[in-house]
């Protein structure tokens, strides 16, 4: 028997992604599957919701009024950093899948939302233990590490941050110890193999502040 808390709606940004999602959905008879990005009704009536990374971090974010159910939002997306899946998890996402699930997984973690629980694939579950069990940078110390990366010395973060020398030292020494690494040079390779550092920008104050 169908119900409005059986209802699927897709927007994902990807339209190859929305049309192979959409097979795999269609398949289960207790979900009715539709898709757009942008159709009132087909996300009013839904209980979830399948977005890429950007659209369902939005979607998680949007307030709703307190009459309407907030619909459990998954994400299928191929960003896979220690990161990516903070953001998206303090943003209230309820589920993360990474595209290269397989078509049962997908169908898994939509029946789970579904049914009000959460789902993580895998390895995303382990990127999400594993950030857990670490000690956390500051904003501050994500700021230093950011510009470590750019190859700053102390005195040129110390003008770009507008703070002493003796403060940088602080804290490239935090995140030095957090980091467990050895050298500037090693805690920017352990940061980049973490996903700490986003190419070519800064670090995303507010999962690390």
């Amino acid at each position: 028997m169908h119900t409005i808390s059986s209802a699927v709606h897709i927007m994902h940004a990807d339209p190859v992604m929305t049309v192979g999602l959409h097979a795999i959905l269609a398949e289960l008879p207790e979900l009715r599957v539709s898709t757009s990005l942008r159709q009132p009704e087909g996300q009013r009536v839904a209980r979830v919701l399948v977005a890429d990374y950007d659209t369902g971090i939005a979607l998680a974010r949007r307030p709703m009024p307190e009459a309407l159910r907030h619909p459990a939002v998954l994400i299928v997306t191929q960003l896979d950093k220690e990161w990516e899946v903070r953001i998206a998890m303090d943003a209230g996402v309820h589920g993360y899948v990474l595209q290269s699930s397989s078509p049962e997984e997908v169908q898994k973690a939509v029946a789970a939302l579904a049914q009000g629980q959460r789902y993580l694939t895998e390895s995303v579950t382990r990127s999400v233990a594993d950030s857990l069990s670490r000690e956390t940078l500051t904003g501050r110390e994500t700021d230093v590490l950011q510009l470590l990366a750019q190859g700053c010395c102390n005195k040129s973060i110390a003008r770009k941050l507008g703070i002493g020398v003796g403060t940088v030292k602080t804290h490239v020494k935090g995140v030095m110890s957090k980091l467990d690494a050895t050298a500037r040079t090693h805690a920017v390779v352990v940061a980049t193999q973490r996903g700490l550092i986003r190419p070519g920008g800064s670090v995303h104050q507010a999962t690390y502040s």
